[in-house]
């Protein structure tokens, strides 16, 4: 926890502030007793209202006081706690960007937005109530006991007997209910994944009719965050009553003490007063502890979750290596796997590709095609064998200066948010309206755009569910083209566009002379225009050479272009 504490630094002198001004509360809170007993012992007992005036206008002015520090507390408090939580949840969102793809997989996505929102949240109040009353609560306690001692020590010392036991009590519900509410958190993150791939997958699920079936399992899901939260709130719940006992049967012995020291004559009225008032509040802030630990848990189980995150230090660093490539884009014995303990996706793989040359990778389904071209703006390490861009291994790039030479079009089109000119220009911000509408025509998405009636100010709805297929896989074109990249990585990314649309974008992209295209395809009407065509199967090349060469050499690549060939003429 001491990462995810470590952000209130900046804001030290405010929490000291509030620190300060809460004790002023607490001095005038502890102050208040005495002051009622010198009011019944030298006001009302002796019958001096000079001095019932007094006191009483000295005790309604540090009330006053009292009242203009606890203001002034959740000023500084709400300051420090509000920006705590926005350093934090920011850090927390750039410690997320900054993650290797194998980093980022190892949390869920709705438990990394969990984190980033709700867990903070628990910390944030937890900082705040902490300045405004929580740290108040024991100082409270010990200063009451003080108190008391100076009044009447023979009395005060059974306020003492049951307090280590308390203490244990306290120390053992904490630690037991970080587990509880540890575990709750963690049943709020599968209900977040539920409603995020039910969200997702609306139309499929009206489609196939299984809303039942969703709203079933979502209810079991609910059913075990209601069980858990149940669970750890009744272990919280049980604190209150067993302090509540302990303490008011100290204040019984004391009532009962204090009434035969004033009948013997050993002690004055206002002196049981006061101890009944320091007995009283002892017991009110031991009643508050119960809230305190059911935040404090929540809290502690939160602030472990986030410490994950910004504990975890597998961000891409920079390796220099001194080999080079005479090739732009070279892969040299590729093998590579998701995590340490899964299978290998790609086997020994080796290519070569000059400036300017167009590559078409080929295969079936789970063949390694994706994986390969993940690994060049290095989203993924290669777990051995080595990749070259520009002649130099993508390990010893900084991944901002590489990623930059790249235009990456992956093979889900995802948009954000926003207008049709905002997503296009993420891939370049400074881009101008005329260079839009430029990789717009090459991307042959110029002529949709105008027809909207907002023209490029056209809002995409959330994920561009306002826009087909087609329309959103040429925008995603148009965003890598407005990068002016070297590098064209284009995965399985026209596969919702006709043929004719597609040559016309090929076309066009003879502008881009000079750039490096690998394109995933699974057309052969695109891959006979390759300089090169890997064929895959298995995580392995096991054909490479243009169009030609293969129909010569290889016996797969034949029975892709014959089903191909059958496919079109019964069509």
């Amino acid at each position: 926890m001491r990462k995810v504490f470590s952000y209130i630094g900046p804001y030290k002198w405010a929490a000291l502030v509030a620190f300060m001004l809460m004790l002023v509360e607490l001095a005038v809170e502890l102050v208040q007793p005495l002051i009622m007993a010198k009011i019944i012992d030298e006001g009302v007992v002796a019958g001096n209202l000079h001095t019932v005036i007094l006191w009483g206008s000295i005790m309604l002015g540090l009330g006053v006081l009292a009242f203009i520090a606890g203001i002034s507390n959740g000023f500084f408090s709400g300051h420090a706690a509000q920006s705590f939580a926005y350093d934090l949840r920011v850090a927390l969102f750039k410690k997320v960007q900054s993650y290797s793809m194998h980093s980022f997989l190892k949390i869920p996505t709705s438990s990394m937005i969990t984190r980033i929102t709700n867990d903070v949240t628990q910390v944030q109040n937890i900082f705040f109530m902490s300045l405004r009353f929580m740290m108040r609560a024991p100082l409270v306690v010990i200063g009451s006991l003080v108190m008391a001692f100076l009044v009447n020590a023979k009395l005060a010392i059974f306020l003492v007997i049951g307090i280590p036991f308390l203490l244990i009590f306290l120390w053992f519900m904490v630690r037991k209910g970080a587990k509880n509410f540890g575990k709750v958190q963690r049943r709020v993150d599968q209900v977040n994944r539920n409603i995020q791939e039910n969200l997702q997958a609306t139309r499929l699920i009206k489609a196939y009719m299984r809303g039942v079936y969703e709203s079933t399992k979502f209810n079991q899901l609910a059913v075990a965050l209601k069980t858990d939260t149940m669970k750890a709130l009744r272990l919280m719940e049980r604190i209150q009553p067993i302090l509540l006992i302990v303490m008011n049967g100290a204040l019984l012995v004391i009532l009962w003490l204090g009434a035969k020291e004033i009948q013997a004559d050993r002690m004055p009225v206002g002196d049981l007063v006061a101890i009944f008032n320091y007995t009283m509040r002892i017991t009110g802030n031991f009643s508050m502890f119960a809230m305190i630990i059911t935040f404090f848990s929540r809290a502690s189980a939160s602030a472990n979750r986030m410490n994950e995150i910004l504990s975890m230090d597998e961000v891409q660093t920079v390796q220099e290596n001194k080999e080079h490539s005479p090739y732009y884009v070279e892969a040299r014995h590729i093998t590579f796997k998701y995590d340490e303990e899964g299978k290998f996706i790609l086997h020994d793989v080796s290519f070569a590709a000059n400036r300017g040359d167009t590559i078409a990778v080929m295969g079936a389904t789970g063949s390694g095609k994706s994986s390969l071209l993940q690994l060049l703006p290095r989203l993924y390490d290669a777990t051995e064998g080595t990749i070259f861009v520009e002649g130099k291994d993508v390990k010893s790039y900084d991944p901002h200066d590489l990623r930059q030479k790249i235009g990456y079009v992956p093979q889900r089109s995802l948009l954000f948010t926003g207008t049709i000119f905002e997503n296009i220009t993420w891939g370049n911000e400074h881009a101008t309206l005329e260079e839009v509408e430029h990789v717009c025509k090459i991307a042959q998405i110029h002529e949709t755009i105008m027809r909207f009636p907002d023209g490029y100010e056209t809002r995409v709805g959330q994920k561009g569910v306002n826009l087909s297929g087609g329309q959103k896989q040429r925008i995603a074109i148009a965003r890598a083209l407005i990068r002016q990249p070297e590098l064209f990585i284009f995965d399985d990314s026209m596969s919702a566009l006709d043929l004719t649309t597609e040559a016309k974008l090929w076309q066009a992209l003879n502008e881009y002379e000079d750039a490096t295209r690998f394109v995933v395809t699974q057309k052969i009407a695109t891959a006979k225009s390759a300089t090169c065509i890997l064929l895959m199967d298995q995580g392995e090349v096991v054909a490479q050479g243009t169009h030609e060469e293969l129909l010569e050499n290889s016996a797969l690549y034949r029975e892709i272009v014959a089903s191909q060939q059958e496919v079109n003429t019964n069509v």
